[in-house]
């Protein structure tokens, strides 16, 4: 039998070579290629006995019987889609200490009242976890089981011996397969692990918590085909030296993939945050220039959060422009229609973006409020404290309308905010028998906007 050819596969894509490269031809990363196992032929005779392909009609298929699990945390409730379906794999990465365990022991407090679960670790001791359980409050339980071991084959016929109702494994990285000549962490073993445990979730009914570790870039680590084999990836998103945590769904089979629950870290562990918009505005400084209120919307959540821009004379030839939270590379298309279609200057000042709390905004409408503090921090005019604006940018310098209006100007009004900027456009999205309780005030281009904010309105509604 002829001995099967080496390959080589990429770490963050997932793309096969036959030999090693220093940079991968997919993706463009650099040194991440590494030998790994070919998968067995199937050509010829089979790697495993071939049963028959089962197959029944749509319309006889039923899905009423479908059960989701209250976690007890209701920011995770909405992420997950509105709850921990049975049977689902769900992957949760992020950078290290942002939370993930603590998030997962919590929900081992509140769910072992009424389920049966099994924790498994391989990077800790039953003692250590037991003492990290200890200083977040999960109180002592029958039902929930510690256990400390990195053999695949081991956990799964654990799983399979106490029938848990949920499964929880922290991290990937650190199980093994014993019929796997590779060292933990490795893209084989993370790749047959992952997929052991989806096979062990769809048979077995039990959801299923994965842990991933991260790589330098801030990826899951692990190739892209462990995303592709999971249900449901969860994203912990958040700076180290801030409190605020965000947990955001990449991918959900069983959900919107637009939500995201807010977290505070504390000493005792993560607490909801229920009211996002009051978090992001707290500490608020109304008497500077350069800060506007945007109105975002993360899934069907409206969100109310600070944009600052510090414009100041640069000392350097190419002056800096720097966006944290916000993109970098449409940060730099405002600053030229600012400067071609109503003739503000930035070459020679540095430009600071910063958006407060550590949110990141990546959708269109924070484009007002971005050029909004770009125009006030240049010019030294304060925006008012109670106005709050919204609306996509175009090349042209008019502003294009956005999506879920009535939302975003009804969380404006619950704030006290008085005065709100809005697309023309989308007026036609308000009822005009409905009483908002704030002035709304609609634009068209970037000029209107500016002069909106100090001289009353365009129109108002």
């Amino acid at each position: 039998m002829a001995k099967p050819k080496t390959v080589f596969v990429c770490s963050e894509c997932g793309q096969e070579y036959s030999k090693w490269n220093g940079r991968c031809t997919a993706c463009g990363s650099w040194n991440t290629i590494e030998e790994a196992e070919p998968a067995p032929l199937i050509g010829g005779k089979s790697a495993a006995p071939v049963g028959e392909l089962k197959f029944s009609p749509i319309d006889d298929i039923s899905y009423e019987d479908e059960t989701r699990y209250d976690t007890g945390i209701s920011e995770l409730d909405r992420v997950l889609g509105g709850g921990l379906v049975k049977g689902s794999l769900v992957l949760i990465g992020g950078d290290p200490g942002i939370g993930k365990s603590t998030l997962l022991l919590q929900i081992c407090g509140f769910m072992s009242s009424q389920h049966t679960i099994l924790y498994v670790s391989g990077e800790e001791s039953e003692r250590q976890i037991k003492l990290r359980a200890d200083r977040l409050g999960v109180s002592g339980s029958s039902n929930l089981m510690l256990a400390s071991g990195n053999n695949c084959e081991s956990i799964i016929q654990a799983v399979k011996k106490s029938k848990p109702d949920i499964v929880i494994i922290d991290s990937i990285q650190t199980i093994t397969s014993s019929g796997i000549n590779s060292s933990a962490g490795s893209i084989v073993q993370v790749r047959e692990c992952t997929n052991a445990f989806m096979h062990l979730a769809k048979s077995e009914e039990i959801p299923i918590f994965i842990v991933s570790h991260v790589n330098k870039d801030g990826g899951i680590a692990g190739p892209k085909i462990m995303e592709h084999i999971v249900d449901t990836v969860l994203y912990f998103e958040g700076e180290k030296q801030l409190s605020y945590r965000i947990l955001r769904a990449i991918k959900n089979r069983f959900g919107s993939t637009n939500e995201i629950g807010v977290f505070n870290m504390d000493d005792d562990g993560l607490h909801e945050v229920t009211n996002p918009s009051e978090m992001m505005l707290s500490g608020r400084i109304t008497t500077v220039s350069g800060s506007a209120v945007v109105c975002t919307v993360e899934g069907t959540r409206p969100i109310l959060a600070e944009v600052q821009a510090l414009v100041t004379k640069s000392s350097l030839s190419a002056p800096r422009r720097v966006a944290t939270g916000f993109d970098y590379n449409r940060l730099y298309m405002l600053l030229a229609v600012l400067e071609k279609r109503t003739g503000f200057f930035f070459g020679g000042v540095d430009v600071y973006v910063n958006i407060v709390g550590g949110l990141k905004l990546d959708e269109p409408a924070a484009d007002l409020a971005v050029a909004l503090a770009l125009y006030s921090g240049l010019c030294d005019k304060v925006i008012p404290e109670k106005l709050m604006v919204f609306g996509e940018v175009g090349l042209g310098g008019e502003v294009r309308a956005a999506s879920h209006v009535r939302e975003r100007v009804k969380e404006g009004a619950r704030l006290g905010f008085e005065r709100c900027i809005i697309p023309k456009q989308s007026f036609s999205s308000l009822s005009k028998a409905e009483s908002y309780g704030i002035q709304i005030i609609g634009v068209r281009t970037l000029e209107q906007a500016f002069r909106a904010i100090n001289a009353g309105k365009e129109e108002t509604k």
